[in-house]
């Protein structure tokens, strides 16, 4: 084994975690753009609709298509305002701290940003949601693993399917179940127990969204819950579908370290990396 000066080791150490950095930040460059074509495309859509309406109204005298026209601008006009909400509240919750989340809230902002992409693919989504205690959680992290969850989900079902989001409090531990079940192929076993490692994907590459084939995504996914003090399980049988399930505890967190606070995702990377290789997963078939 090559003698390495401490030196020498510490740079090492340092220029990993920057790599580690540097991968977490085009990650997120990448979902965010992902994020804003999906976006770009339903709110033109709605535009479309609110044009042609107008139009509408414009080349017809009677009261009856006026009506039906200004009925539609209107209702396209509050589904504007709500994407215009959702996409806001996402650029707002760029914090690096825990606080109070609605989940309820999270989900429904998260759905209307990938509304037109599930309908796009034919998804038929089920809202199974009961009312839950806020967490303490970094927002627009556990954001990030739910959409990375509902597109993974929505590309297991090529031909288009259903998928149920569901949401409880188990009063027995105090935690939050967050689920997302889709019933596409499934995973095959000896893929299944390696999902949450670095850089391992069951994907071929991007499919014709452009999402998908880097193999970061759900070990990213494993490090936030990780870091809020969760869970992360998975329960798959092939031709049937896949479940994972976010395991969050309800009560209020004790404090976290700083550096997990001041650097996200990252901070979390660098404080599980050294157990990564011997760690075990919660996973189940």
């Amino acid at each position: 084994m090559t003698n390495r000066q401490p030196s020498e080791i510490e740079q090492l150490k340092s220029e990993i975690q920057f790599l580690k950095q540097r991968i977490d930040q085009m990650q997120r460059s990448t979902a965010l753009g992902e994020l804003v074509g999906t976006t770009t495309h339903e709110f033109n859509n709605v535009l479309m609709t609110i044009m042609n309406y107008a139009k509408m109204a414009m080349r017809h005298r009677d009261d009856a298509t006026r009506d039906k026209a200004i009925d539609k601008i209107f209702n396209a006009s509050q589904k504007a305002a709500k994407i215009t909400n959702s996409v806001l509240a996402m650029a707002r919750n760029r914090s690096t701290t825990f606080e109070p989340t609605n989940l309820n809230q999270l989900i429904d902002e998260t759905m209307v940003l990938l509304e037109r992409e599930m309908n796009k693919y034919r998804i038929s989504v089920e809202m199974n949601l009961e009312a839950v205690p806020e967490i303490d959680a970094i927002g627009n992290q556990l954001q990030q693993v739910l959409l990375n969850l509902l597109i993974n989900a929505r590309q297991a079902m090529k031909e288009g399917g259903r998928l149920i989001i569901g949401l409880n409090h188990d009063q027995s531990n105090d935690t939050v179940l967050l689920s997302v079940r889709d019933f596409g192929c499934g995973i095959e076993e000896d893929k299944l127990r390696k999902i949450f490692q670095p850089y391992y994907s069951t994907k071929d590459g991007p499919d014709e969204s452009g999402k998908g084939g880097t193999g970061l995504g759900l070990s990213a996914c494993r490090n936030i819950i990780e870091a809020h003090g969760g869970k992360i399980r998975v329960e798959s049988s092939i031709g049937k579908g896949t479940c994972f399930t976010l395991v969050l505890p309800a009560q209020e967190r004790k404090k976290q370290k700083p550096f997990l606070a001041a650097q996200g995702v990252a901070g979390a990377v660098s404080a599980l990396n050294t157990n990564l290789a011997t760690r075990t997963h919660e996973v189940s078939n």
